[in-house]
């Protein structure tokens, strides 16, 4: 069950979400028909040093250099539309679907939501988001660019960006997706 310093931590988490998305250039229009390259994102290697969500929260500072590895998922919709950013969660938190120690799965509508695991995704999960040079988040969505679906488990580099109610985002310069 959710304790409420969880849920008042996760709800400020989702309204800081707004706000950083919602902050963005009210005028600039998403040009989502355009054709955007995103493979200069994308590492034919996996890096080296990958830790696990809940490890990179529990350790990472502000502008720290990261590689996290993490499933795309934590909600209904883990994706910002017209943008290359998702949320990831912990790979040891179970999905819907994963096997439980009974060895059957919840039976969910959405796994990627983790709805049987809802009192440990506080603390358990991760913004992603892509940038350019420029530090702005690419105005793509990252379903289209990297070809992403919920659940697939990718490994994140980039800089740690932290708030003031201890959310993570990773301003990502890179990304390996596991098969």
């Amino acid at each position: 069950m959710m304790t409420v310093k969880n849920s008042i931590r996760a709800l400020i988490g989702m309204v800081l979400l707004g706000l950083v998305i919602g902050c963005e250039e009210q005028s600039a229009s998403l040009d989502t028909s355009a054709v955007y390259d995103g493979t200069k994102f994308l590492l034919s290697t996996e890096p080296g040093g990958g830790q696990d969500v809940i490890a990179v929260r529990e350790t990472a500072q502000d502008a720290d250099q990261v590689v996290v590895v993490g499933r795309i998922g934590g909600g209904l919709n883990p994706w910002v539309d017209g943008r290359a950013a998702f949320q990831i969660v912990d790979p040891s938190i179970l999905a819907c679907s994963d096997a439980k120690a009974d060895g059957e799965p919840c039976s969910c509508q959405t796994p990627w939501d983790y709805c049987c695991e809802t009192d440990k995704l506080p603390d358990a999960m991760a913004l992603v988001q892509f940038v350019e040079a420029d530090g702005s988040v690419v105005k793509h969505d990252a379903r289209q660019i990297f070809k992403l679906a919920e659940l697939q488990t990718v490994v994140v580099q980039g800089k740690a960006k932290r708030d003031d109610a201890g959310n993570l985002t990773i301003m990502a310069d890179g990304m390996f997706v596991r098969k």
